[in-house]
């Protein structure tokens, strides 16, 4: 059973030390970093979304969900739209259905519309990133069109979105 909670003083020691494989580590930031980033974006007006990913009691994952990303340069698609901004399964626990697992309860979650309305839930990638490609399309993001920063954005258009508009 895969559940996202909340970082907390007590679990927050085992998020930092998962980690992805040697081959990986180009993908992603370190869960550190990116608690860190939660902060910088929360004090600057943003509204970042921090989970811890549990398979039943152990820590599997972290993933990063945004909305209304401020303070950084950003694609096009960000204006008013939620973004999955971090996402990692630890090493040990990758190949079991985990990521799956956790990206259909991050849609769960970003559905409920925290923060306010969206039209669209982005996420970037690296081209060469083909597992995350093929688990983005398996939920129904397509690319763009665009490019940021040597990544790929792809999106997920929510049923109350204007038709067309994620096209590239």
């Amino acid at each position: 059973m895969i559940t996202l909670r909340k970082i907390t003083l007590e679990n927050r020691r085992s998020i930092f030390n998962l980690e992805v494989s040697e081959d990986q580590r180009r993908f992603v930031a370190s869960n550190l970093s990116s608690v860190a980033s939660c902060y910088v974006l929360a004090t600057n007006g943003g509204h970042p979304f921090p989970f811890a990913i549990y398979a039943d009691e152990q820590p599997v994952g972290f993933v990063m969900i945004t909305y209304r990303i401020t303070g950084y340069e950003r694609p096009t698609i960000a204006d008013d739209s939620y973004c999955i901004l971090r996402l990692m399964i630890d090493k040990q626990y990758q190949n079991r259905g985990y990521g799956r697992e956790a990206m259909k309860k991050i849609l769960e979650f970003i559905r409920t519309f925290p923060a306010g309305p969206a039209h669209y839930c982005w996420i970037s990638y690296k081209a060469d990133n083909v597992a995350a490609k093929k688990l983005y399309e398996s939920f129904g993001f397509r690319d763009n069109g665009e490019i940021f920063e040597d990544e790929l954005i792809t999106a997920l258009r929510f049923s109350n979105a204007p038709f067309g508009v994620c096209t590239p």
